[in-house]
């Protein structure tokens, strides 16, 4: 049986990654990349979809596991009758096409081991034709993939199309290494590097490379292992970085919210970029702007929520019937039908994200701004409309107030440019759509009965995403109006943890915002955003025990889902969420640098109303 979400481990090679569980089974691994076809996919099914696991022979979970230090390289360690043993499981940055690495390494004792081996090409489909190629080598093929297994010892496996197993044992002092090399099909298969140079090479590049973060407060080694995770979700040869690894782990256990997350949400853009740039790491920020640009290029009215790791456009959704679904969780989804819906908040995503590049010294060529003005021009005309939202419901579209509210932070952030750039005519123009938007959204948005944001026009119902106020700098932190806000958005607590909105649906009914069935988890994410809104508006106290009870419920090695249950206490939702580990390391950065009043507000240090900000804040909502 596959593992609980939280039961897995993260490896990567910066080009694609994959799950280890607390049994030494790999059980999900796509590639070459992030958005192609898993190669194991009992995470969805079972051991016959595709898995890898090595064990001591018998052995459930391990005793104990850890990444190595500022690392990605995890270890796990096995307490047997017959003595102790270590698995090193890791994957080597790219050289050419991706590889895992399985080092077996008796610690005490003599202890029997198991290795099992199952690929499944296509998403867990296709069982590959296997042969052995010698003692120590076996190879598999199906249509244009293939895989060859080597170790460094003489073991006596079995090998049959649908598997590759061993027995074998290793002693106090004694070694023995697995490696799995995927290639295409049609190219020969080379001989693999020596291992150890590969594992050192490892822990030196992560170590190399974590040991650049500028984060000093009390929770460093928690931004650390969140910064290396978010590394891990990139895309190196693009820069773009994915919203998780995996597709269709449920935000429901036996639901039907299972969605495939292993593409780059524009969304994610401003939080990951201001992320990175505060933490100290310029060259990964201006290489996920780059891509964001390549990617958006185009036609304004083209402009899709989300994007694959290349910039490719077409995500089409589709279901895998041959897959059971995680923990009977169905429909199983590849691609993601989002891509196709209007989310105009993506608009002041995108001219957020520039500004925030800007502002950090990064070159703006006239290309972009080409493109702000393209964006302003469709939004000018279309930012009235009801649109899907950041949510991606899929029932039917409203007047998002947060949808709304982005379109201001639209014409906010290319005005601001606009003054850089010397764009005076349209400056006019902008700074009148400015003004109507806000207008719109304090006339719509706000109920003053119950004195606070509501989720769209005319609705009653209370959203998380209205949290986001103070950082996108639409209402200063003292505002009556983002305090009572603030006081509301405490109804969406569920034991502790905040829901992204109220009254989600059930197994009989739909339900009426976002067209689906079945209840869901709390959005951690939101929770960070209440404890980062609790900092800003001088509750600190309060915001560093929101903070710190997130940080309680990630697993043994750091990691966070998109979602958690706070009553079956089970983590939620596709794994690791890039957005849950931002807003982890922004809310760390909030908290250990709160100053009451300081922390928001436009990049000239006033607030949206016009009133003076404090100096040493006056940047600070555009590193977060």
């Amino acid at each position: 049986m596959v593992g609980r979400i939280e039961d897995y481990a993260l490896i990567g090679d910066l080009e694609t990654a994959a799950l280890v569980g607390e049994d030494g089974a790999i059980d999900w691994m796509c590639v070459p990349r992030f958005d192609s076809p898993a190669c194991f996919a009992a995470l969805l099914g079972d051991e016959d979809n595709g898995c890898w696991r090595i064990a001591p022979a018998g052995a459930g979970a391990c005793n104990r596991r850890a990444y190595l230090p500022d690392t990605l390289v995890l270890e796990s360690v096995w307490e047997t009758t017959g003595g102790t043993v270590r698995v090193t499981d890791l994957m080597p940055p790219r050289g050419g096409y991706p590889q895992v690495v399985r080092r077996v390494e008796g610690v005490s004792g003599r202890v029997a081991m198991r290795t099992d081996l199952r690929l499944r090409f296509d998403n867990g489909r296709i069982v590959p034709w296997t042969r052995t190629v010698d003692g120590r080598t076996v190879a598999a093929v199906a249509g244009p993939d293939s895989a060859v297994l080597r170790t460094d010892a003489a073991l006596d496996m079995s090998v049959t199309n649908s598997r590759t197993s061993a027995d074998f044992s290793v002693a106090a002092g004694e070694r023995v290494t697995f490696v799995l090399r995927w290639n295409p099909s049609h190219v020969p298969a080379t001989a693999g590097p020596d291992t150890e140079r590969l594992l050192a090479g490892t822990v030196e590049f992560w170590r190399d490379w974590a040991g650049k973060c500028l984060y000093q407060g009390p929770w460093r080694d928690v931004v650390v292992r969140s910064l290396i995770t978010l590394k891990a979700l990139t895309y190196e040869p693009t820069g773009g970085i994915v919203a998780a690894v995996t597709s269709s782990l449920p935000e429901c256990l036996g639901g039907e919210r299972n969605w495939d997350y292993r593409f780059c949400w524009l969304r994610d853009s401003t939080f990951t970029l201001s992320c990175l740039l505060r933490s100290g790491y310029r060259e990964e920020a201006v290489a996920w702007k780059d891509w964001l640009v390549r990617a958006v290029a185009g036609e304004p009215s083209d402009l899709q929520p989300l994007y694959g790791v290349a910039g490719q456009r077409r995500l089409v959704e589709t279901i895998a019937p041959w897959l059971p679904g995680y923990e009977g969780s169905l429909p199983v989804r590849f691609g993601n039908a989002a891509v196709g819906q209007l989310q105009l908040d993506v608009y002041g995503e995108v001219l957020n994200t520039i500004y925030s590049a800007l502002r950090a010294g990064v070159a703006i060529d006239v290309q972009v701004w080409r493109l702000i003005a393209s964006f302003m021009e469709y939004l000018e005309k279309h930012w009235r409309e009801p649109d899907a939202g950041l949510w991606e419901v899929r029932g039917p579209q409203r007047h998002f107030v947060h949808s709304k509210i982005m379109s201001w932070v639209a014409a906010d952030r290319a005005l601001r440019m606009a003054r850089v750039a010397g764009l005076r005519g349209s400056a006019e123009r902008w700074r009148a759509m400015r003004q109507e938007i806000r207008k719109d959204v304090l006339r719509h948005g706000w109920d003053e009965e119950q004195g606070c944001f509501v989720q769209y026009y005319g609705s009653r119902r209370i959203d998380a995403s209205a949290l986001l106020l103070p950082r996108l700098g639409f209402l200063p932190p003292g505002d009556r109006r983002l305090h009572g806000t603030l006081e509301a958005a405490r109804r969406l607590d569920h034991h502790g943890f905040l829901r992204r909105y109220a009254d989600t649906g059930d197994t009989d009914r739909v339900h009426a915002v976002d067209g689906l069935y079945g209840d869901e988890g709390t959005f951690l994410a939101c929770s960070l955003w209440f404890a980062d809104c609790l900092a800003v508006t001088g509750h600190r106290d309060e915001g560093r025990e929101m903070f710190e009870r997130v940080l309680d419920v990630r697993n043994d090695v750091g990691l966070l889902s998109e979602e958690w249950d706070p009553v079956s206490r089970r983590q939620l939702g596709n794994l690791p969420q890039a957005f849950s580990h931002v807003a982890l390391v922004n809310t760390a950065f909030a908290l250990h640098g709160t100053r009451t009043g300081s922390r928001s507000g436009n990049g000239d240090g006033r607030h949206a109303d016009g009133s003076r900000a404090a100096r040493s804040g006056s940047r600070a909502w555009v590193a977060r």
